[in-house]
């Protein structure tokens, strides 16, 4: 989960580096240079983004955190210092909590700067697919969302301390990360042929859902107590934002076709 570095000057040093906090780190500045230099292409301006920026980060961050505690209160936190809340340096924060609190001061945002919703949010869509891939190469690290039992060549041993150890398992936050990567390419090259506004947001929406509740069949940290019948928390989650993502679909495209409408006549 760490790493140490030793400094030479007579003496050593251990340094311990949460790689957790690094990736995720990197992810929301690679996002957020990606989207600033995407966003012109449709009329906004780079600033605009930059300026969502500290509003997406604080409502992921605390709707991450929010969920996990939630869902883990009584294995991590029943019991222990609250100031526990607020150790996020090796993880602990779940994505669906992080999109959903993001998404919400978006909106904010965006309601209140006057700036066209869809627009931005197809502009920050394939950047939330790369952030969080960075993101899933930090649980790789931390030894989170880990997965089952694997014989196949690609599979992982974690070290001594990790609850699966000696045991191999499938790389799960290796298959999320790629299809992160994957659907960053796929929803930018998208993006430039795009034929309404909410386009690009609603296919990431589907698609990561889609990708997800694939993944999750290979996930071996949830608690059976976690599972609704065969359904994983992500899974569940999953429906939800497959069914936003089909909404938004239906409704910005039926919006743009009474728009062209209105101006034929």
């Amino acid at each position: 989960r760490e790493r140490r570095l030793i400094h030479s000057r007579g003496s050593r040093h251990d340094v311990a580096i949460h790689w957790y906090g690094i990736l995720v780190a990197i992810g929301f500045l690679a996002g957020f240079w990606t989207a600033s230099r995407r966003a012109p292409l449709d009329g906004l301006s780079s600033e605009s983004v930059a300026d969502i920026g500290p509003w997406l980060i604080v409502g992921g961050l605390v709707g991450a955190r929010m969920l996990y505690v939630i869902t883990y209160w009584q294995e991590d936190f029943s019991g222990a210092p609250l100031a526990d809340i607020f150790k996020i340096r090796q993880g602990g924060l779940v994505f669906y909590g992080g999109f959903i609190g993001a998404s919400l001061c978006a909106i904010f945002y965006v309601r209140k700067n006057k700036i066209p919703i869809w627009k931005m949010a197809d502009a920050l869509a394939p950047s939330i697919a790369l952030g969080h891939a960075f993101g899933r190469l930090g649980c790789l690290m931390t030894g989170c969302c880990y997965g089952k039992a694997c014989s196949l060549p690609w599979s992982i041993t974690f070290p001594r301390d990790h609850v699966t150890h000696p045991i191999a398992v499938h790389p799960t936050q290796l298959y999320e990360s790629f299809f992160n990567f994957a659907l960053f390419a796929g929803l930018a090259w998208i993006y430039r042929k795009k034929k309404f506004d909410g386009q690009v947001f609603a296919l990431y929406l589907m698609a990561y859902a889609f990708l997800r509740a694939i993944n999750e069949l290979f996930r071996g940290d949830y608690e059976p107590s976690k599972h609704l019948g065969i359904l994983t928390p992500g899974q569940l989650t999953g429906i939800l934002i497959m069914s936003v993502g089909i909404a938004i679909w239906f409704f910005c495209s039926s919006q743009t076709r009474k728009e062209k409408l209105q101006n034929q006549e």
